[in-house]
């Protein structure tokens, strides 16, 4: 029997969990508390949203200034990792970023994170630019990548 994943919004609550997947992925980005607690602020307007299976197992946070969004983090723990899981987020955030009024979804992704490129392209995002040497330790490329709602 499937385990059953529930996508809901994030809270306040969950930030302890959501920074637990962050710090032991080593290519999602490590925000500090007040990272997380700024998604909960009137301004800039964010959505963020986890998936769960008993404990929280992934999330993805967006800014909004429609008509864009931009996917700042989306993050599963390793152990969900290959199992739709990350799919399941972004198929909810899509649907609240349409809500929102927002026609595309932009992203930055490292140059060599081949298991984000493969789901990304996936979902119908395409490469529209680089930022060279943009991320350190190792420095590499960050690929700009976007994806029309219309």
């Amino acid at each position: 029997m499937a385990e059953q994943i529930l996508i809901r919004l994030m809270t306040p609550d969950d930030i302890a969990a959501v920074m637990a997947i962050a710090a032991s992925l080593k290519d999602a980005p490590q925000w500090g508390r007040s990272g997380y607690e700024a998604v909960f602020a009137a301004a800039p307007q964010r959505i963020a949203l986890v998936a769960e299976a008993g404990t929280v197992v992934g999330f993805v946070v967006a800014a909004v200034v429609a008509p864009e969004a931009e996917i700042e983090s989306i993050s599963v723990a390793a152990e969900y990792q290959r199992r739709g899981v990350g799919r399941r987020l972004f198929a909810a955030l899509e649907v609240e970023l349409r809500r929102l009024g927002c026609t595309e979804i932009l992203l930055e992704v490292r140059a060599s994170n081949a298991a984000a490129w493969e789901m990304y392209e996936g979902l119908g995002f395409r490469e529209n630019g680089r930022r060279a040497g943009y991320y350190a330790d190792p420095v590499e490329d960050g690929v700009l990548m976007r994806l029309g709602l219309g």
